[in-house]
């Protein structure tokens, strides 16, 4: 059986780009401020809020919680959404570090 090319990098490595592909859509996007900014939403909030289908921001919060950057808890017949502070850390500190780097350092090209 072949190598996946997942399985050239390590976990981290994996996670972080997972990270970043859910963070790849503008709606996600908006999902993620909406949420940081209430400190957690209803499903519904963000049909409101967004002006987009209720099966699209559906599809944007599974794969966000997915990943694990949202977790969702019951609320009667509704979910509430709030960010992930453990997750959150990480992102921003993966990131953190990766844009403190300078690139004219290492400029070889």
């Amino acid at each position: 059986m072949g190598i996946t090319k997942t399985e050239l990098f390590n976990k981290r490595q994996n996670r972080i780009a997972s990270y970043a592909k859910a963070l790849g859509h503008p709606a996600r996007i908006a999902i993620l401020e909406s949420i940081l900014k209430r400190k957690a939403c209803i499903c519904g909030d963000l049909v409101e809020e967004l002006n987009l289908a209720q099966a699209t921001v559906s599809q944007h919060l599974k794969a966000l919680k997915d990943t694990g950057i949202i977790k969702g808890s019951i609320e009667g017949p509704s979910i509430c959404y709030c960010i992930n502070e453990k997750v959150w850390i990480e992102i921003r500190e993966y990131f953190d570090l990766l844009l403190s780097q300078d690139p004219e350092t290492n400029i070889s090209c």
